[in-house]
């Protein structure tokens, strides 16, 4: 099989986000364009389903557009704001403050941890490849676990019912709208040579290569190649910047010391080389302690 690691385009090359995908030299280019593209979609569809229904369990179901705004100003201006037994005011003023029961709230978070722990970029270095059957299961569950805390729907506004339920083109206004990618529009590009539709992977890696891991990332066609991987990690650059801070500070230190200090060290002395052939290194005056 080999092994993509895709990287993401978006944000600082420090950002590191990115999955693991499996395939074959025999794939068609096309092909594995399209399925990089639906788990890089999905993956930002649970970030929408993360952060909504997150927000669900704590703060409730969503006011509706215009009736937006923060309950001590509402109730300022007069109007009525519906308190219920485990009312928690939403402080951006978006949601109604009345989320479910402990119980059904602990399921929902439960359930958007185990979302985050498949689709997160920590998988890359567990070396666990995603697919699309097994992120269609962390969603029903969270689906399920939301159906069972609000068995009466959601409403249309709800912005975690459109991110479970709704396609991807309807994702596309929401805040994350510049993130997701249109297949039919996207390419492939590793070791800085783009990936030709219509050909397969062994074109590209040879037909040999079954077990090469390679680093690769998505665009979008007419923008050219992404950039380069930074030939330095993060925490080699950091270990460097370590040992040349440490060199500095010991070559300011030597240069401040007395031209003759050295001769107060073991390496100096005249007479070790003797004492050390006739065993008297360690000898020590009786009743002395050093």
């Amino acid at each position: 099989m080999v092994l993509i690691s895709l990287k993401s385009t978006l944000g600082s090359p420090s950002n590191n986000d990115g999955f693991l995908y499996e395939t074959t030299t025999s794939t068609k280019v096309d092909d594995l364009i399209q399925s990089l593209v639906e788990i890089h979609n999905a993956r930002l569809r649970c970030c929408l389903i993360m952060d909504s229904v997150q927000g669900l369990a704590i703060h409730g179901v969503m006011k509706r557009p215009e009736n937006a705004g923060t309950d001590e100003v509402q109730e300022l201006m007069g109007k009525e704001v519906e308190k219920g037994p485990n009312y928690v005011a939403d402080p951006s003023g978006l949601r109604t403050g009345n989320p479910p029961d402990a119980e059904m709230a602990e399921v929902l978070k439960r359930e958007v941890k185990s979302l985050e722990a498949y689709v997160g970029k920590h998988q890359v270095e567990r070396k666990l490849a995603l697919t699309m059957d097994c992120i269609e299961e962390q969603i029903n569950n969270i689906r399920a676990a939301v159906t069972m805390a609000y068995p009466m729907g959601l409403p249309e506004w709800e912005l975690s019912r459109m991110a479970l339920d709704d396609p991807v083109e309807k994702l596309k206004g929401t805040y994350l709208c510049g993130s997701f990618i249109d297949a039919n529009d996207a390419s492939l590009w590793a070791c800085n040579k783009e990936f030709i539709r219509g050909k397969l992977v062994s074109d590209r890696l040879g037909s040999c290569n079954e077990k090469t891991k390679i680093i690769a990332k998505l665009t979008t066609r007419g923008t050219g190649a992404p950039a380069r991987e930074p030939i330095v990690s993060e925490a080699e650059r950091n270990a460097m910047s370590a040992f040349y801070f440490k060199r500095q500070e010991d070559l300011k230190r030597l240069s401040q010391a007395e031209e003759d200090d050295y001769l107060n060290s073991e390496w100096a002395d005249p007479k070790g080389m003797k004492r050390n052939l006739q065993g008297l290194n360690h000898v020590k005056a009786p009743g002395l302690r050093f």
